[in-house]
Parts: structure tokens; C-alpha cells; sequence
């Protein structure tokens, strides 16, 4: 299978993604980021509930953060146009960081609720330059081992902050976890770094079919995005209702334990096979074990509780962090594929929103069918949405030509 992107002008030598310039930036800046998501998202809505909020005041929280996340990221291309790279990061950067100091002086719902929509603002603007960034800084022959490595770099604060933030906050207290939240300002330096690396690299390609336009981007993006909603729907529920599915501290913590870190290292290593052999070949077994592993879920939960159920429950959702993660990876290198250069940034933007979208009505969807009748039944329902989607995953978009880029000292690109 051909390798997308190449032209048949001489190769230039490769070097590793992890030393091409500018991705030692991207990767500081992306890990600070999500260090300050990661640390308040299950910690601000506790907060809310110390300052005396219900269970509904609790979950409006994180929903004001991901809704004002989605709000934002369509219009981060534009302002990439106009502002430039450096700007637009660091503004980001700072609309995450500082509300997480500010969470301190109250734990009053609606300023609680302020803060999270302005954070929110700013993880909008982090996730579409982080991805779109992966796209403008490395060739197509080494991208799936690009995005694979921003993956990990955003994964791995998610993996260890995420559970130990309500430890830290009941053993140290708030004000550590807030101050953790505001790591992203540290990031500062890295993202002006990276744009002044973005800026001298993207140029403005005079090359492209002049006939592609909005509607024609947004045709070609939303199959993979749809996907990616699909399976993300997923991953939200289970990562929403677990708590809830069972009281047993040890199955709740391993399975999310279990599905976070197969989801990070599968996320990283499907990248390199998908450089070598195209995303296409893994995306339909992918769909299929998503659909299979979620189905399996559905059944544990409707077992009685034991040591054997749980396990296979753990089992199941590790094996659904494999799909969870690798699609994540394909999805977005086949947005990047299906687009001109200058459409990157679209590109990010959309898929983004299929991540958080998918995210956020895992969460609304499943609770209002598990309330009307039983996880078990939502679960399963999941699933078959999972099998539904399979079609996606085996049409085989065209691509966009690749436009030309500029030529490094370095011989990276």
C-alpha cells in the first residue's frame, strides 16, 4: 500500500519524530496542558460539592468545561490566520492555568461554573494547535509515529493525575490540586518556542485546488470524525459511570486504570504501523474488538458481583482501551490525509470536536437510557452502536494531494 504524502522526488534522510524541531516544544507544552486539565477534572466538581452544590450542580461542571471546549475549537483556525502560532497558544495556556488558581478563593457554584467555562476556552485552543501543530511539523512518511508520540505526551498526565487527583485533594488538600492545575503556565516558554518554529515553517500554499471550499472539507472530514464520536461515546461512558456500574473500590480502580493505559500505549504504538502499512488495514478489526469488548462489558455488569466478574469486567475494558486509543491515532492521520496543508488546522478542529463531542454525550446518552432501564442495556446498546459504525472504518477515502513543503537544514522534512 502506498504511503500517502510521498512524492517522487529524491527521499530526504529521516530522522526520529522525537528530535525533529520544534516537537520537543510541542510535546513540553501539550504535557503542562494536560497536566492542568487532567489534575481538576474529576477534583472542581468535588470542589463544587464542598461549597454545598448537589449531584447535578457537580456534573454541570465538567459539562461547562467540555461545552465551552467545543464552543471554541472551530474558531482556532481563524485565529491561528490572524493572531499567529505563538499568541494563540499562549493564550490558551493561560486560559487553562490561571482559573485553577482562582478556584481557591470560592467554592461558590456559579463562579465555580465561570471558572470552568474559561478553562474550557483555553483547553479548546490547546487541543486543536497541539494536533494541528503534530500535522505542520512532521512529514507524512513519519506522522502516525508523530501523532502517536503526542498522544503519549498527552495521555501520560491523564494516566497519573486523573486518579490521584481526589486523593490529593482529601489527604493534602484543594489547594494542592489547584496549584497542579495551574501547570499549563509553565508551558508558557515551550508553545512561544514551538511557534516561532510553526511561523518559519508554514507558509501559504498557492498550490491548492482552488475548487476545494468549506463544504468540500467538511464531507471529507466527517467520516472520520463520526468515527471517532462513535468510539469516543464509548470510552465517555465508561469513564463517567463505572463508579456507578460497581461499588468495589479494586474493579472501579483497576478498570480505569487498565483502560488509560492500554489506551496511551496503543495510541503510540499503532502510530509507526500506520506510517509503514496505512491506516485503512486496522481501523475495521479495531471498530470490531470496540464493538466485541463493549459487548462483554454489558454482560459482566448484568452477572452477579464476584472476583471472576470483575476481573473479566477489567479484562474487557482494557481490551476496549486498545481500540479506544488506536483510533484516536487513526482517525485524526486519516483527517490529516484527506486535506490540503492549509486545511490542517480545519482538520484538527473538526476531529477535536468529535473527541469531546462523542465524550460528552457518552456521558448524557448512556445516563438517560441506563436511568429509563439498566447499564446493562445501555451498554449494549453502545456496543451496537459501536458495530453500526463499521462501514465508516471500511470505506477508503480519497486523498488530498500533498502540497509541497519547505525544505529544513536539519534534512527532516
Amino acid at each position: 500500500m502506498r504511503r500517502v504524502g510521498h512524492s517522487k522526488t529524491t527521499p530526504q534522510p529521516r530522522t526520529s519524530v522525537w528530535r525533529t524541531p520544534g516537537v520537543p516544544a510541542l510535546l513540553a507544552m501539550s504535557m503542562t496542558g494536560f497536566c492542568g486539565y487532567a489534575a481538576l477534572l474529576s477534583v472542581a466538581p468535588l470542589w463544587a460539592v464542598h461549597g454545598g452544590a448537589g449531584s447535578a450542580g457537580a456534573g454541570a461542571v465538567n459539562g461547562v468545561l467540555l461545552g465551552f471546549t467545543v464552543l471554541t475549537q472551530p474558531f482556532v483556525p481563524r485565529a491561528l490566520r490572524r493572531a499567529g502560532w505563538g499568541p494563540v497558544m499562549v493564550l490558551g495556556l493561560l486560559l487553562l492555568g490561571i482559573p485553577s488558581l482562582l478556584y481557591a478563593l470560592t467554592d461558590e457554584l456559579g463562579l465555580t461554573l465561570a471558572f470552568s467555562a474559561v478553562r474550557g476556552l483555553g483547553f479548546g485552543i490547546l487541543t486543536v494547535t497541539g494536533s494541528a501543530a503534530v500535522a505542520e511539523l512532521v512529514p507524512p512518511p513519519q506522522r502516525g509515529a508523530a501523532i502517536g508520540a503526542y498522544g503519549l505526551a498527552i495521555a501520560v498526565p491523564q494516566l497519573a493525575l486523573l486518579p490521584l487527583g481526589p486523593w490529593v485533594a482529601t489527604e493534602v488538600g484543594f489547594w494542592a490540586v489547584f496549584a497542579a492545575g495551574a501547570l499549563p503556565l509553565l508551558g508558557c516558554a515551550p508553545a512561544l518556542a514551538l511557534g516561532r518554529r510553526l511561523q518559519h515553517n508554514v507558509t501559504m500554499d498557492r498550490t491548492d485546488d482552488p475548487v476545494r471550499n468549506r463544504s468540500h472539507t467538511f464531507r471529507v472530514l466527517l467520516r472520520p470524525m463520526t468515527l471517532l464520536l462513535v468510539v469516543t461515546l464509548a470510552g465517555g461512558a465508561l469513564l463517567t459511570f463505572l463508579p456507578q456500574v460497581t461499588d468495589v473500590a479494586w474493579i472501579t480502580a483497576t478498570g480505569l486504570f487498565g483502560l488509560t493505559a492500554t489506551t496511551a500505549v496503543s495510541r503510540w504504538a499503532v502510530g509507526g504501523l500506520a506510517d509503514r502499512h496505512g491506516p485503512q488495514p486496522f481501523m475495521w478489526p479495531l471498530v470490531l474488538l470496540a464493538s466485541v469488548s463493549m459487548g462483554v462489558i454489558a454482560y459482566a455488569v448484568h452477572l452477579d458481583e464476584g472476583v471472576a466478574v470483575g476481573l473479566l469486567l477489567v479484562a474487557a475494558m482494557a481490551v476496549l482501551g486498545v481500540s479506544y486509543g488506536a483510533l484516536q491515532n487513526l482517525t485524526l492521520l486519516v483527517s490529516f490525509q484527506s486535506v490540503q496543508r492549509r486545511e490542517y488546522g480545519r482538520a484538527s478542529a473538526m476531529w477535536n470536536v468529535g473527541f469531546d463531542a462523542g465524550t460528552g454525550l457518552g456521558a448524557v446518552v448512556v445516563g438517560a437510557l441506563a436511568a429509563g432501564t439498566s447499564f446493562t442495556i445501555a451498554f449494549a446498546f453502545t456496543a451496537a452502536v459501536l458495530l453500526t459504525s463499521l462501514p465508516l472504518a471500511l470505506w477508503r477515502p480519497q486523498t488530498a494531494t500533498p502540497s509541497p513543503r519547505p525544505t529544513t537544514v536539519e534534512g527532516s522534512r
